[in-house]
Formats: structure tokens, C-alpha cells, sequence
């Protein structure tokens, strides 16, 4: 299965800038550079010691492509495993294009997308949930997805996995061993010690499982509408938030005519805000099909921030409960956030008042950005980054989370079945399976079309 060609990318973004880098992986990735690299030295690379730089140009035929710095990684201590070469050249994307066709042309091909990570994984440098960690890394943009990719990069995840499958293939084979000896009815497996295990193992799946409710909000960003009637100041709290001016802000009612969104990194954590569409009875066609739109936005959101114009509560307050109660209705599991904007209108006493009725209220002033960082600490309070602060180990990736919810679920078929004093080898066949989907997620057990699924997503350089 490991592919013995030699194959080459760009391993930095397309694009003009001051530098490029090209890689070349396989077995002849020294000797292939070597017949178009021309050391400033006189120096053979071929005959050169791993982890050097070269500086020298590319040439063939007599023609110098460019002045560049190669650098040699000889296999099995290299990213991929096997002998590696890297090019810094200039930037220019003709100097990028034109090393790249000659490397084709003396042998290389090009380099699918994510292979040379695959030839990491396919060479023991990596396991598959570290290799995937290496995608989650390089698309990492805030502190908190950082922070997790490099932890399973680092093999955090990988590790606690790996311990559990020892110890229950350990027991695994007691088992097994004890199905040799059906006939004389003895036991090799210490079923109290079995039981602990299977507690321990059951505990840790569900930790990890419960994990990925956090992991998926940091991966991906916390999806939150802000939604209210039109003229609110819903475009203005956008901006506020944002600290730019990212949506059209009038005094004319129903501006907002479709969703704009735009994320926020707060402390660590991503939130995808959504301006949407005031909510109102409209003849309007294209108005009412933004506030369709709106209701769509309220549905997909994990947050609803619900936006008033506090100024003209004393006239709408009993209309704004109204409303307030069929979001809660409509939307139970959802947290809902009320905002009462344009507090800087407020006097202290009807501050007070507002507050009395709907205690869990915050007064803001998107135009003049008082009471947003209270909002953003509302936010936050929805996270729970308790298991990030303490470094556990959080599970980000859909594939981890299916073959986790199925290890626990054979796990649990096992324990049934010990309490149940079923025989030996109906309690085998569920450990056979709660071994394979621990196996899974390592990569210790996989097929072409799995691993074909996962690279597809890398970028051809990676």
C-alpha cells in the first residue's frame, strides 16, 4: 500500500510573495533534485548528511531558473518517513511553476491532496487521528482550535485511546485463551478485575463523547442570531461587536433585507454573528422573504440574542413579553439573550423598571459601545472551556465522536453480558468489535476508501 514514486507540490499558498516552497517526497527525492540543483559549492547533496541547507541554483540545459536554499530531510527521520527535499525559492508564481514542470519532467509526479501526510501515516510517522490533527491545525484560527489540534497532534488523544485498547485486548485475550479450553470449564480472565475495566473504559468513552458537544462549537464557531424588530439596532450591535463597520445601519425601517454574517473571536472561542432581518408584519415580498430568512437563522443558531429598543419599553412592554415568550416557546432548548439597546436614552428609574421585569435583561448602547463587553461575557458563559483550561483531552472530529458513540455502545453489550454470566464467546465477539472501533480512529484499522475520504480535505502541499 505505501507507494514507492516520487511525488512533488507547492507546500506554500498559490500566489505571488517573497518566497515559495516546494517539496518533493519518495525514495529518488535527492537524487532528482540533484540533477537540476547546482551547488554554489561544488557539493554533491547526494552525498550529503540529513537536516542540511544547500544554497546553490536550479538549472538544466544550461539555464538558471533561479538562486535558491535546498534543504535535505533523508528518511525515516522526516515529516513523510522517507527521503524529503525542500526548495525555497522566490516567490514569483512563473520561477514556481517552471521548477515544478522540470521536477515533472525529470520524474516526479504531483502530489495528491494531503499525500504527503498520508505517506506520514502510511510510514508510522503518524497515527490517523494525529494526521487529521494536521488539517484541524493548519485550519485553525482562533486560540481554543489551536490549542486542541495541537494537543491531538501531539498524540493526547491518540495516547488515551491506545492505553484502553491495550488493556481490553489485554483481557481480550484471556478470554479468547479461555474458548481454547472450553472443555474444562476454567477461567483465565479475573472477572472482578474485567468489571472494573469495563467501568473505567465506559467512564472515559462517555467523558470523551460528552467532549465533543464543546470540541464541535470550537472547531467550527457558535453560530448566533441577533434577531428583533426592524430599527432596533440590530446592524449597529453587529458593527459594535465586529468594531467595523460591516452592515448598512439607517433610520429607515427594514434595511436588513437578507442575513449578513461575520465572526468574532472572543477569548479563544469563535461565534459566527448573524445580523438578520427585523421581524414585522410586511407587504413587502423581498422584506418578508429576509424575515423567512430570519426565522431560518434562528433555527440553525446555538445563541438567540434578542434585540429591543429599551427606549420604548414602557409603551411595548407587555408586547415585547409576548414575543419574548413564543422565541422561548419555539425555541426551549435554545439560550436566549435579551438586549435592551439604546440605554444611554434610559433614566436611572426606568433602568430600574426594565430591570425588575425581566431580570436576565442587559441594557446596551451599540452606538456607543456600552455594555458589548458584557455581552461578550454572556456569550462565553455558554461555553464550557472548563476542559480546555484543564488541557483534557476534547474530541473535535465527527468521524472520532461515530466510532467512539459505537465502541461505548459494545462496551455496554459487554458489560450486560458479564452481569448476565453469558458464555465466553458471545462476550468475545462485542470485545472483537469495541476493539475495532478503537482501531479506527488510530488507523490501526482502515481501508483505501476511509483514508481517501479524510486526505481529500488537505490542501496538495500538506
Amino acid at each position: 500500500m505505501i507507494p514507492q514514486d516520487t511525488i512533488v507540490a507547492l507546500a506554500t499558498p498559490s500566489g505571488a510573495g517573497a518566497i515559495a516552497v516546494i517539496r518533493i517526497s519518495g525514495a529518488d527525492a535527492i537524487t532528482t533534485a540533484a540533477k537540476v540543483f547546482l551547488s554554489v559549492s561544488g557539493k554533491d547533496i547526494t552525498r550529503q548528511k540529513t537536516h542540511t541547507l544547500h544554497l546553490g541554483h536550479i538549472q538544466d540545459d544550461g539555464k538558471i531558473y533561479d538562486q535558491v536554499l535546498l534543504s535535505i530531510f533523508k528518511g525515516p527521520n522526516s515529516y513523510t518517513g522517507e527521503n524529503t527535499v525542500e526548495i525555497s525559492c522566490h516567490g514569483s508564481t512563473y520561477i514556481q511553476q517552471q521548477i515544478i514542470q522540470l521536477l515533472l519532467r525529470k520524474g516526479c509526479r504531483m502530489a495528491n491532496a494531503g499525500e504527503f501526510t498520508l505517506r506520514a501515516f502510511l510510514n508510522g510517522k503518524l497515527d490517523l487521528s494525529q494526521a487529521e490533527a494536521v488539517a484541524d491545525l493548519v485550519a485553525s484560527d482562533n486560540e481554543a482550535s489551536h490549542q486542541i489540534a495541537m494537543q491531538q497532534m501531539r498524540g493526547g488523544f491518540s495516547n488515551e485511546i491506545a492505553r484502553l485498547r491495550e488493556e481490553l485486548l489485554n483481557f481480550a485475550s484471556l478470554i479468547e485463551l479461555e474458548l481454547d479450553f472450553a472443555e474444562e470449564d476454567v477461567e483465565f480472565a479475573d472477572r472482578t478485575q474485567f468489571h472494573e475495566l469495563l467501568n473505567r473504559i465506559s467512564f472515559v468513552l462517555k467523558r470523551l463523547i460528552d467532549s465533543f458537544a464543546v470540541g464541535n462549537v470550537i472547531k467550527n464557531g457558535i453560530p448566533v442570531a441577533i434577531v428583533g424588530e426592524p430599527n432596533v439596532g440590530k446592524s449597529t450591535l453587529l458593527n459594535a461587536l465586529l468594531n467595523e463597520e460591516r452592515a448598512i445601519v439607517s433610520d429607515i425601517a427594514g434595511t436588513t433585507r437578507d442575513t449578513i454574517e461575520d465572526e468574532l473571536v472572543i477569548n479563544g472561542i469563535g461565534f459566527r454573528f448573524i445580523d438578520t432581518a427585523g421581524i414585522r408584519e410586511t407587504e413587502d415580498v423581498v422584506e418578508s422573504i429576509g424575515i423567512r430568512k430570519t426565522f431560518e437563522k434562528m433555527e440553525q443558531a446555538q445563541v438567540v440574542v434578542y434585540l429591543f429598543d429599551s427606549a420604548q419599553f414602557e409603551i411595548q412592554g407587555e408586547n415585547l413579553k409576548t414575543e419574548l415568550e413564543k422565541i422561548k416557546n419555539q425555541f426551549p432548548l435554545k439560550p436566549l439573550v435579551i438586549i435592551g439597546n439604546k440605554a444611554d436614552k434610559l433614566t436611572d428609574i426606568q433602568k430600574e423598571n426594565a430591570l425588575q421585569q425581566i431580570p436576565e435583561l442587559l441594557l446596551v448602547s451599540a452606538k456607543e459601545n456600552i455594555g458589548v463587553e458584557d455581552l461578550k461575557e454572556k456569550l462565553l458563559s455558554f461555553v464550557n472551556t472548563g476542559a480546555l483550561r484543564n488541557n483534557e483531552t476534547i474530541v473535535t472530529n465527527t468521524r472520532h465522536y461515530d466510532s467512539l458513540l459505537k465502541a461505548l455502545d459494545e462496551i455496554q453489550k459487554v458489560q450486560f453480558g458479564l452481569q448476565s454470566n453469558i458464555s465466553a464467546d458471545l462476550m468475545a465477539i462485542d470485545i472483537r468489535q469495541a476493539l475495532y472501533y478503537f482501531g479506527e480512529i488510530t488507523g490501526q484499522v482502515t481501508n483505501d476508501e476511509l483514508l481517501g475520504n479524510i486526505f481529500a480535505n488537505f490542501c496538495i502541499g500538506k
